[in-house]
């Protein structure tokens, strides 16, 4: 970890206020100050209840049906809530032009409901919100499927194709996107700050994007309750709580 002080709301608003490009990266702990738990530390989800790993999924009915009882009884707490004051500071900085997109770690569809333009949110792993056919693509509504799996307890299955359906969410061992990671790849080598919101950055390859930017000559700054592994390879660094750190970095007209 870097000895170094720790940054100040004022040297991440200044940064933010001269830069011409600014690639936004957001984890989980943007999505805390909502109510949504986080995924590793404790009391957070897998400490709570095991991941189910994709080929397990796709192998076993019985992992299936763990896996919509969990979706459909909310028990994960991924879906429901309302954006914070982070979300919307995000959706300031690209609606003033400052932000072209949202790299975003997160399933929860809060940055769209803070007012992202969707095709503005990369999502890396997902989305809670919908699911999808594994075989066609075929998108499907989770309270479509809720209202089957109530009346018949049935597995949900493919309307048009009769695959399985999962949730859009990208589970353990399953492959990571091709697009939204090239489009990641992008808005990282095309900025010039790449702020860090709310991610310990432990789960690569998502987490390597910072060192992709720092190599490239981008400042990298990096807000986070909790120190992480890339703070000292960071320019700015603040332990701070989201919310009010973007609600002075990225103020409201």
């Amino acid at each position: 970890m870097s000895s170094r002080p720790l940054s100040t709301r004022a040297d991440l608003t200044r940064a933010i206020a001269d830069a011409r490009r600014v690639a936004v990266f957001t984890g989980a702990g943007i999505s805390t100050e909502s109510g949504i738990p986080d995924f590793r530390s404790p009391g957070g989800v897998w400490s709570q209840m095991k991941p189910i790993y994709f080929q397990d999924f796709v192998a076993s009915e019985e992992r299936r049906r763990e896996a919509w009882s969990r979706a459909f009884s909310g028990r994960a707490g991924w879906v429901g809530r309302e954006p914070n004051a982070g979300h919307l500071g995000v959706a300031r900085l690209i609606a003033q032009g400052k932000a072209s997109s949202v790299i975003t770690q997160n399933v929860d569809d809060l940055h769209q409901a803070a007012g992202v333009p969707r095709d503005r949110v990369i999502e890396l792993h997902g989305n809670a919100t919908y699911a999808t056919c594994l075989e066609c693509g075929l998108r499907h509504e989770l309270a479509e499927l809720k209202a089957l799996w109530d009346a018949t307890g049935d597995l949900p299955a493919c309307r048009a194709c009769g695959g399985i359906v999962k949730t859009a969410t990208i589970s353990f061992g399953q492959a990571m996107p091709y697009e939204p990671m090239a489009r990641a790849e992008a808005e990282t080598l095309a900025c010039d700050l790449f702020l860090v919101l709310g991610s310990s950055l432990v789960v690569y390859p998502a987490a390597g994007f910072p060192l992709i930017a720092k190599r490239n000559g981008a400042t990298v700054a990096i807000v986070n309750r909790e120190p992480t592994d890339l703070d000292a390879h960071a320019d700015l660094v603040l332990h701070d709580e989201i919310g009010p750190v973007m609600s002075q970095a990225a103020p409201g007209n």
